[in-house]
């Protein structure tokens, strides 16, 4: 199986249909995930099996319950597959400590994924946060928050 049809097994079988058996066939015990974040301190790093990868989608799969992946644009190089995806859903139940709001949203996603024997070994992902919790209502929309900024002295 090439990188790019364990990718897309990954996103359809695993997100779509939860079908968490698929992760302990696509996922090496000592995958290694780079959650990416605009801040001074370094990218985090943090060992992320099939067991651990289950919980974490899990987690999201409790608050909305709903979510749906499609893939927007994928590239491969190799053994390196970058995905820019969308997903979609409706925010019922709480995460990170927001109440359900109830709202359908939508989250852009990067994923670039390194795929070693058929398994992903490593990831790097961002998740478009900002428009997340603007949709969740918990930070104003953009053009709300830049006319609150006072203008520079000259």
């Amino acid at each position: 199986m090439n990188a790019a049809d364990v990718v897309e097994r990954f996103f359809s079988e695993v997100w779509n249909r939860r079908d968490f058996a698929v992760l302990d066939e696509i996922v090496d015990e000592n995958c290694i995930t780079h959650q990416v974040r605009s801040a001074p301190e370094a990218i985090s790093a943090a060992a992320r099996g099939p067991a651990a990868l289950r919980q974490h989608i899990e987690a999201w799969l409790a608050a909305f319950p709903d979510i749906q992946v499609s893939t927007d644009r994928r590239c491969v190089c190799g053994t390196e597959v970058v995905s820019w995806v969308t997903m979609r859903g409706t925010h019922q139940a709480p995460w990170q400590g927001i109440a359900p709001t109830h709202q359908e949203v939508t989250i852009r996603t990067v994923a670039q994924h390194r795929v070693e024997a058929g398994r992903i070994v490593e990831d790097w992902v961002i998740v478009e946060t900002l428009g997340l919790f603007q949709q969740l209502g918990v930070i104003p929309p953009m053009h709300q928050l830049l006319s609150q900024r006072e203008p520079k002295q000259a």
